[in-house]
């Protein structure tokens, strides 16, 4: 690839990691089985292989080149959004644990599916910031 690595790329490629961050999850926490887990299994295990070692490739490319520092900053102002959201969803999921509203497994996948939201949220915020230019 011979285009230029942007921090849009970058921040998009978090979502993918959310993505295998829920269906690692979903491999750890379920209960039950059946015979095409072992294929769904091996698939994501393959293609989180290949996704790291390309992923890895696009980043060592995007530490050699020119940053652009409105997007740095825009990135900066989007995490702090983002952690203020994740605090608040984190105090709602243990206040639900406390009160006996959910069990663990559940408040397991509150947690990582408000990963993956938050991802998304993240990377739209920081697409809308960056081409306003704020």
């Amino acid at each position: 690839m011979k285009s230029k690595v942007t921090l849009k790329e970058i921040v998009g490629t978090k979502i993918i990691y959310a993505v295998l961050l829920v269906c690692y999850y979903w491999m750890w926490a379920r209960r039950d089985w059946h015979d095409y887990y072992d294929t769904i299994q091996s698939a994501v295990a393959i293609f989180t292989i290949v996704f790291f070692v390309l992923q890895a490739a696009r980043i060592r490319k995007y530490n050699k080149e020119e940053k652009d520092e409105l997007a740095i900053q825009n990135l900066r102002r989007t995490d702090a959004i983002g952690l203020k959201i994740m605090i608040t969803a984190a105090i709602i999921i243990a206040f639900a644990c406390a009160v006996q509203c959910i069990d663990g497994t559940l408040a397991g996948y509150a947690l990582v599916g408000l990963i993956l939201v938050l991802a998304v949220v993240r990377f739209i915020i920081f697409c809308v910031m960056d081409s306003k230019g704020v």
